[in-house]
Parts: C-alpha cells; sequence; structure tokens
C-alpha cells in the first residue's frame, strides 16, 4: 500500500488540526504534517482529535512547505480553480485511481491550505498537480476537516495496481524546474514581465509526463550541459585579454 501523508499549510484553527487528524485515523492514515505558522495546538486539538491523540502527538512541523514535500513522489494540491492558469488534474476518485499506481515505498503528499485563504500561487506551483472536490456551485466552500475526510474515504479505497516504475521526488523535479527556468530566461525564451506565466504552463506539461526518476536525471543532464556549451560559448566569443 503506497503511503499518504497529509500537509496542512499554516492552519488557523487548532480544532481543525484536530478534526484532521481524527478522520485520518478513521481511513487508517497517520502521517501528518504541518507547515509553518500555526496556532498553539493543545488542549483544543486534543478535544477535537477524540481519540486520535497519537496521530497528534507523531505530528511533523516543516518550516515551508518544500521541506514538508521534498521527498514525495506525487504531490497534489487542494484548491478550487480560482487564479489557477492550468485546470485541477483531479477529483478525489481520480486521484484514488492514481494513488493506487504507486509502489509500496512511494508517497503521495496531499496539501491542504489555509481556512481563510488557501495556498498562494507559489505554494500551488511546487505542487505537479491540483485536485478539487466537485461540490455544488452555489455552496461550494467545505471545512478544513469534511475536505480531508472526503480524500481519505476515495483514497483508503483502493485497491493497489503494480508499479515498476521509479518516480521522480518532488525535490528533484523542483531542482529541475529551476534550472530549466533559469536556463530559459537566460537564452531568452522566458521574460521577465512573464516568466512565471509562461513557466507555470511548462510545469503542467512536465507533469502531464509524469517522470520517473530516471527521466528527470536525463533531463537534469541535458540541461547542465546546455548550461555548459552556453559558457564556453561566451568564453570563447571573449577570450582573455582581448580588448
Amino acid at each position: 500500500m503506497p503511503h499518504l501523508r497529509i500537509v496542512l499549510v499554516e492552519p488557523r484553527e487548532a480544532g481543525n488540526v484536530g478534526a484532521a487528524a481524527r478522520v485520518m485515523k478513521n481511513f487508517g492514515f497517520d502521517e501528518l504534517w504541518i507547515v509553518g505558522e500555526h496556532p498553539t495546538l493543545l488542549p483544543v486539538s486534543g478535544w477535537w482529535a477524540s481519540g486520535a491523540d497519537d496521530l497528534l502527538a507523531s505530528a511533523r512541523f516543516a518550516p515551508s512547505l518544500r521541506d514538508a514535500i521534498g521527498d514525495a513522489h506525487l504531490t497534489v494540491a487542494t484548491t478550487s480553480s480560482r487564479g489557477r492558469t492550468t485546470p485541477a488534474m483531479f477529483t478525489p476518485r481520480s486521484l484514488g485511481e492514481r494513488f493506487a499506481t504507486l509502489g509500496g515505498d512511494q508517497t503521495l503528499a496531499l496539501v491542504f491550505g489555509r481556512e481563510d485563504s488557501g495556498l498562494t500561487r507559489e505554494e500551488l506551483v511546487l505542487c505537479q498537480h491540483a485536485a478539487v472536490i466537485p461540490t455544488n456551485d452555489g455552496f461550494p466552500t467545505m471545512n478544513l476537516a469534511q475536505s480531508i475526510c472526503v480524500f481519505c474515504y476515495e483514497l483508503s479505497s483502493i485497491v493497489p495496481v503494480s508499479q515498476e516504475r521509479s518516480l521522480a521526488t518532488a525535490e528533484i523535479l523542483e531542482r529541475m524546474h529551476e534550472r530549466a527556468r533559469s536556463l530559459l530566461l537566460g537564452v531568452g525564451f522566458l521574460h521577465d514581465n512573464n516568466a512565471d506565466r509562461i513557466y507555470d504552463d511548462l510545469r503542467a506539461l512536465a507533469a502531464r509526463a509524469d517522470l520517473d526518476e530516471r527521466e528527470a536525471t536525463i533531463v537534469l543532464g541535458m540541461i547542465r550541459q546546455i548550461e555548459w556549451a552556453l559558457s564556453n560559448a561566451r568564453r570563447s566569443d571573449n577570450p582573455r585579454g582581448s580588448r
């Protein structure tokens, strides 16, 4: 069975953290991470956890989202479609189908934003994919723990499918994106006034490719070779001592 990591980014209410722990335990998941600032959790979170105190006690804390998801093999931000340049790829059910294809030693990091404002653009693009719960358009907002419950139910219902591929971790993919973005700025394909907008589309393209570790390493090697060739070309054009 693959692993599920629930990541809460700057939760505002201790009670919501406790309720999230409770529904995670209801469906057999126990890896909870809390990113950034958060309220004092105890005793309120313990009241809402109602028997899931052990899960709260083992919660991990990280200063940034990147620290919390770096070693995960599939990273998914839960969000609405507002403010996103590419559509959400998953619903809870289709994410369950994708989760089933992960290997037993691979991790899905499922990221939830602040109760009042969700995730920032920078946090969204750190994740490979986005997922939404298809709610009533007239009343779309769900409580944090309710949302986690819907996803945990679907993910707990999977029948694992054999998976041989060694997926790239989020850390490797983000390193690839940083180097690619810098290279594309350097050669003039991207420009400072539109770099994020264009590169978000390239991120989405890479996410659909679902790169494994070997493929991501090949892309990184290509980027390094291009950087080396460009550096050599610049030195040839400006030999030391020329005036």
